[in-house]
């Protein structure tokens, strides 16, 4: 049974910061999932892949990650892996949730 396609992202992380961080649709990074580029087609998901791995200064562990488009047209995890990695680290003393204290 052939898997469903799912529209990606690019996602990595920040060489310096460890964070996790995503490809915007100007071609920089940024730690807010909301502001990635949803790529709905396979050959433009490789070619933006390709782009971000020429950056190896900047971003490691770099790999398309499967997301839905939400209702407000942003990119929603599909697998648990990804909703947690968008939350950042589960340490509330830093990183993303720091605020929720």
């Amino acid at each position: 049974m052939p898997r469903k396609h799912h529209p990606k992202v690019v996602t990595a992380n920040d060489l310096l910061e460890g964070d996790v961080v995503y490809r915007t649709a100007a071609g920089s990074w940024s730690s807010d999932l909301r502001a990635a580029v949803l790529i709905e087609d396979p050959e433009q998901a490789s070619t933006e892949l390709a782009l971000a791995q020429s950056e190896p200064a900047m971003v490691v562990g770099i790999y398309l990650a499967d997301m839905e488009r939400g209702p407000d047209g942003t990119p929603q995890p599909v697998h648990f892996r990804e909703a947690f990695r968008a939350t950042g680290p589960s340490n509330y003393a830093h990183g993303k949730q720091a605020g929720l204290r």
